[in-house]
């Protein structure tokens, strides 16, 4: 996958959450990001912010989803002592349900595939081009 094929898909995973209907909803990135802002702001009036704890080990993911937060409004935090992989945010609970952690999710999906092919290519081309992985084989028998 190009980078130019990448950041078209993760455009399209944005305006599907963003409810786009038509081709050319769909290929504006500005206006889906823009409609998921005001899903947000009409979210936040109807419902009481929750305060949600994610755990996201990855750091590329992480960084991916403290962008996505801030993208929308919402400001990612973390506590006092609070490992680096916690991510703290505070918003309606139908927002984070059903808009954040589920684009979140296909976001990430994607971005992980593009890395790993990327990686994969330049081991492949630079150390060895044997990248699956390790061979299973059975536990030599113990002595009795």
């Amino acid at each position: 996958m190009s980078e130019e094929r990448l950041r078209q898909k993760l455009r399209k995973i944005e305006a599907l959450y963003a409810g786009a209907t038509t081709a050319g909803e769909k290929s504006a990135a500005g206006a889906a990001a823009e409609r998921i802002r005001r899903q947000f702001e009409v979210a936040s009036k109807k419902e009481r912010a929750e305060e949600f704890k994610f755990s996201i080990t990855d750091p590329w993911s992480r960084q991916l989803f403290i962008a996505l937060c801030r993208r929308y409004g919402i400001k990612p935090f973390r506590y006092t002592r609070m490992h680096r992989q916690t991510v703290m945010v505070r918003a309606p609970a139908s927002f984070v349900q059903l808009t954040l952690w589920p684009e979140f999710e296909e976001l990430s999906r994607a971005l992980t595939a593009h890395l790993d092919e990327i990686t994969r290519k330049i081991i492949r081309d630079e150390v060895h081009e044997a990248t699956q992985d390790a061979e299973e084989i059975s536990e030599p028998r113990q002595l009795r």
